[in-house]
């Protein structure tokens, strides 16, 4: 017998009754970026390979582990994107929107792709929304991407939840002296250094710093400290941050060991993280990465952004059960009709209806049906009212009108006035 037909391991369908909660945050994600003033930008999910390597770093776990790179046709190394900051600055590069010193604020979402152990919360395709600020290089910007996170966990009910850790990488020149400290430093413990950590000592020393493991933990408690290296202006830019948040009333937590996964980042990073959901702590995450698309080819722009991992947001509304009611309920108002006089006639009500209406969401019984199973669909559907159609109505020109969900008697509704009545019991309901 053939194999069954089904996903790639890791790459998961998004079932209808997952849905509305995935709109409901994205939704509320998009109207508060429009209220800030941030632009959508939408870029292809495949990318030359060279692409990657040249901004997140080709000794980067991403790139040297993680990536999914085949060959075209043509035989060009192309590369499924595993995260969206280069591939955004390879966008406005490309159509010189950032040129001249132009301000651009922009956001994106979609799917990003990684060949990692699938785990909860962590998935091989796994969506984000991102946003990318170029050409404003003070700790104003900064500071207003962490507001608008710390808002968007306000309004999804969230905000108790997470925590800000704040860590600044200092400028290149900055970062490479530490550099230099702690490989003399951990190159002195390397016997005690767990395996990973050995490797990344000698292709990415500042990832050690994140690790896992309890001894190599207890090492780096005595080691160089990113602050005791950083320049003036990174220091001084560091501090407007934390006054900005201090002003707004942000708490946040010093994490002199964030340094993040990718090489592109100097200045400031920071990471919202909860204890909710087990090993996977990050829900949102990014930085300033001002040499970024001068390494790209452009000239010096300063640039800073953040992504957010939606599987993990959404999975936080749900453990904190902070989803909307009307979320759970697909369908406002259900209309059942009975004999082909009255569903013709329920067809242009109904249309009618969704004229005055627009944003109620009303469904029409399709497949005729016996009283008793349109009224069983109708309690299915999750909606609030069932409006009733047959003889008796179609020769009064009524709508029987029965609530589903609570008291109250059915009453006949003219059809006249059924939009109006509609308006009021939806609201109120």
């Amino acid at each position: 017998m053939s194999k069954s037909l089904q996903a790639i391991r890791g790459m998961n369908d998004i079932l209808p009754e997952q849905t509305p909660l995935w709109r409901y945050f994205e939704g509320t994600v998009a109207r508060l970026l429009d209220n800030y003033g941030y632009k959508q930008i939408r870029m292809p999910i495949v990318e030359f390979t060279e692409l990657f390597k040249r901004s997140i770093g080709e000794v980067t776990d991403i790139v040297e582990k993680e990536m999914y790179t085949f060959e075209d046709r043509n035989g060009d190394s192309l590369t499924l994107r595993p995260e969206g900051t280069a591939a955004c600055v390879r966008a406005v590069l490309e159509h010189g929107i950032t040129g001249g010193g132009q301000v651009q604020k922009l956001w994106y979402i979609g799917p990003m792709f990684r060949h990692e152990r699938p785990q909860k919360g962590r998935y091989r395709q796994f969506h984000q929304i991102g946003l990318e600020v170029f050409n404003l290089d003070g700790p104003d910007i900064d500071a207003e991407l962490i507001i608008m996170t710390w808002r968007l966990w306000g309004e999804l009910g969230i905000r108790d939840a997470v925590k800000l850790e704040l860590n600044s990488l200092g400028t290149s020149e900055s970062r490479g002296r530490y550099r230099e400290a702690l490989v003399e430093y951990l190159s002195a413990h390397h016997d005690k250094l767990d395996e990973d950590s050995q490797r990344r000592l000698k292709t990415n020393p500042l990832r050690v710093l994140d690790t896992k493991n309890a001894d190599t933990q207890a090492v780096l408690v005595d080691a160089p400290k990113m602050a005791d290296y950083l320049d003036d202006e990174s220091r001084a830019h560091f501090e407007g941050l934390k006054a900005r948040l201090d002003a707004v009333g942000i708490p946040y937590v010093l994490n002199p060991k964030l340094v993040r996964g990718l090489d592109y980042y100097s200045k400031t990073v920071f990471e919202w993280v909860t204890d909710k959901l087990g090993a996977q702590g990050t829900v949102c995450a990014g930085g300033r990465y001002d040499g970024l698309v001068e390494q790209m080819g452009g000239k010096p722009t300063p640039g800073v952004g953040f992504a957010m991992g939606i599987e993990r947001l959404v999975l936080m509304l749900e453990t904190l059960e902070q989803i909307p009611e009307e979320i759970s309920r697909q369908v406002d108002v259900y209309l059942c009709a009975f004999g082909e006089e009255a569903e013709l006639a329920g067809l242009a009500l109904a249309e009618r209806i969704r004229d005055e209406l627009p944003n109620l969401r009303l469904q029409v019984n399709a497949g005729a049906g016996s009283f008793k199973s349109q009224f069983k669909k109708a309690d299915k559907s999750g909606a609030l009212y069932a409006l009733i159609l047959g003889d008796d109505e179609m020769a009064q020109q009524v709508v029987g009108f029965k609530p589903l969900r609570g008291q109250g008697e059915q009453q006949s509704i003219a059809w006249d006035a059924l939009a109006a009545h509609l308006a009021t019991c939806v609201v109120q309901g």
